[in-house]
């Protein structure tokens, strides 16, 4: 038994059932796109440990400056005192948000999930409506406020009601509606006032994804994003904006949904702000974040150790210009799937902004019917030839690598694809 079983059998033994493995794969280490399992083999990573690991593995400025902190404190309970790097940290952040954001305050967490939570709380604190909105096939955590508005897969909510009062409505993902993009952008902003009218003044705030994740890596039309921002402000409902997994830089922008010229009220971050380590950020518009002492706040917000593996990501991508190159290299790796679309049968739709790429996996193109048996081929074929992918929707599969991805390496992942769905293919 090989070392990396002897571990997924002690796992499986102790850990919950509840989390979701799609490979017998134990990691080992990693250096820049690349992981090594318990066995030492060596994997090329499209997956980011789920868009995170936007510099890359042990990069080296954050591994320095998280030695460097651990030597002076790990934690210091910011919450209760006062301490200089998380403001450091809080003040570079805001120094790359758009106006007005740039002018707004923070509020530290510790993950994606907890972001929203506090973006939610925010909102009905501040608006004092009973409800909010959320999209089909969103994904905005697991704890219970967030969880409320998710509604990316049965098995995330099943079981666990009653929620929070949260309005669903269609999100444009015009392929599956078999419509025209711009056809769907408007059904579904009709659907969304709708909604906003039925609600009448009770509405805190409307959290939309510029991006959705989980849900299917399901790119919006400009103008839905655009329509959505002016139905908020003609109904004065709050656009909480979750920027989670499409944040720092993954798409080009800071955040996802500046590609789209629209500007929220509140903004979620996590995922890849912490370099590796758990941290997370809601950040809200000058004059909203007003509330009492005491009203929200946490015990590891704005950890040390966090916020010095941060500033220092922050930092490195700023400095290696990787914004620019998750455009780059996004735009090749979408010309040469879209290259793929045409010679294979079950890719049916390609689509994405700079290094947050989703591939629709399908039984036909015809029909469309999502293909998840072809999906799972795939994917698993793809780690035996040493690819990590990972799946999102219903037959979806996504690519999201460290942001400093070379185009070299782009080849050598597209070319493991090019020849998995070439085994698919003859396989039919």
């Amino acid at each position: 038994m090989s070392k990396s079983d002897k571990i997924i059998k002690r796992d499986m033994r102790i850990l919950s059932t509840s989390m979701t493995r799609d490979y017998p794969y134990a990691f080992k280490k990693g250096r820049g796109c690349y992981i090594w399992d318990e066995d030492n083999k060596k994997y090329l990573d499209f997956a980011a440990s789920i868009a995170t690991m936007n510099v890359g593995y042990t990069n080296p400025d954050v591994v320095k400056a998280i030695k460097k902190q651990a030597e002076k404190g790990t934690h210091c309970a910011f919450p209760d005192f006062y301490a200089e790097l998380p403001v450091r940290f809080a003040e570079t952040v805001l120094g790359n948000m758009p106006k007005p954001l740039n002018k707004g305050r923070v509020f530290f967490s510790n993950s994606g999930t907890e972001s929203v939570e506090a973006a939610l709380k925010l909102a009905k604190w501040a608006k004092r409506g009973k409800y909010v909105i959320a999209f089909d096939h969103s994904f905005h955590g697991r704890t219970m406020g967030a969880l409320s508005m998710t509604f990316s897969k049965p098995v995330q909510r099943a079981g666990f009601a009653p929620f929070l009062p949260v309005k669903h409505v269609p999100y444009p993902y015009w392929y599956r509606m078999k419509m025209e993009p711009e056809e769907c952008s408007q059904f579904c902003l009709r659907e969304l006032e709708k909604t906003m009218k039925l609600l009448d003044g009770e509405c805190s705030a409307l959290f939309i994804e510029p991006i959705q994740g989980e849900g299917g890596y399901v790119v919006p039309p400009k103008s839905f994003m655009k329509g959505a921002r002016k139905l908020c402000d003609d109904y004065d409902i709050l656009m909480c904006d979750d920027e989670v997994q499409a944040g720092c830089w993954r798409t080009g922008k800071f955040l996802g949904i500046e590609n789209f010229s629209v500007t929220p009220d509140i903004v979620s971050l996590a995922k890849a702000l912490g370099g590796g380590l758990p941290l997370g950020l809601m950040i809200a518009k000058p004059g909203l974040m007003k509330w009492p002492k005491s009203a929200h706040s946490n015990t590891f917000g704005g950890n040390l150790l966090s916020c010095a593996a941060g500033l220092a990501t922050l930092n490195y991508i700023k400095k290696k210009k990787l914004g620019q190159n998750a455009v780059r290299v996004g735009n090749y790796i979408m010309k040469r799937l879209n290259e793929m679309k045409e010679k294979y049968e079950c890719l049916g739709d390609v689509r994405g902004l700079g290094l947050m790429i989703g591939m629709e996996i399908v039984q036909n193109k015809k029909s469309r019917k999502p293909g998840k048996a072809e999906r799972e081929f795939i994917m698993y074929k793809s780690y035996e030839n040493r690819l990590i992918m990972l799946g999102a929707g219903t037959s979806v599969i996504r690519i999201c690598p460290a942001l400093n991805i070379t185009r070299a390496q782009a080849d050598a992942g597209l070319n493991v694809l090019d020849k998995v769905f070439h085994m698919l293919h003859h396989k039919k």
